[in-house]
């Protein structure tokens, strides 16, 4: 591993955000030191003027990397696998390979996050007492057509890009958890998407920050 990020990596972001967690799996799929500050809800501080002058969407999380700053999730993602081990399967060399997970990258942020999103924030940081059940089980319907297309996908692959885990995986597999974790709503089964994620529940850097009870 590098040495020259010693100390210097640092991440702001609350860790119960999916964009956070992804970004925290794959530094511990690198094996890079880093360092955490909260920031975002109940934290606060992502509003403040110095933070906006880092990220002016006054979102989370950001990547700090000594006089080198970077906002977007999956973009940091990109970033640690380059700088920092450029031979790591996470972020393939080959031109296909990579614009195969390159495609995954954005298809999360694209299309799986605005559906996932009502549906998350409905069943677990909406009281009960103030949910609509019909309208969350129209918005998980809206999310499950999604995750038919990964389930095909997967029916002919050990992971979403091959044989190799990616950062594709880490990105997907952050909102399966939440998928997968939600209570309430009526969800189809999905054998290759249950088999896939089987596959690195036990992951340490998945145990660690993406398991946890959501909040």
């Amino acid at each position: 591993m590098s040495n020259n990020n010693q100390g210097q990596l640092k991440i702001w972001g609350r860790a119960n955000s999916v964009n956070v967690q992804k970004v925290l799996w794959c530094l511990r799929e690198l094996d890079l030191p880093y360092e955490r500050i909260d920031a975002g809800m109940a934290f606060g501080r992502n509003r403040d003027a110095d933070y906006l002058a880092m990220n002016p969407n006054g979102r989370v999380p950001t990547l700090v990397d000594g006089d080198f700053v970077l906002w977007e999730s999956n973009s940091m993602m990109r970033y640690l696998a380059l700088a920092y081990k450029p031979q790591s399967p996470l972020y393939p060399q080959s031109p296909k390979a990579r614009a195969g997970v390159d495609r995954w990258l954005d298809w999360t942020l694209s299309t799986l996050q605005p559906v996932d999103r009502p549906v998350f924030w409905a069943l677990v940081r909406t009281p009960v007492e103030q949910r609509d059940m019909v309208a969350i089980q129209k918005d998980a319907d809206a999310e499950a057509a999604q995750w038919v297309i990964v389930d095909a996908y997967l029916a002919t692959r050990r992971f979403i890009e091959g044989d190799e885990f990616t950062l594709a995986d880490i990105a997907i597999g952050a909102y399966a958890r939440r998928w997968f974790g939600v209570e309430g709503v009526t969800k189809p089964r999905f054998k290759h998407l249950d088999r896939w994620f089987a596959q690195f529940a036990s992951r340490p850097g998945f145990a660690q920050f993406v398991a946890p009870p959501m909040s």
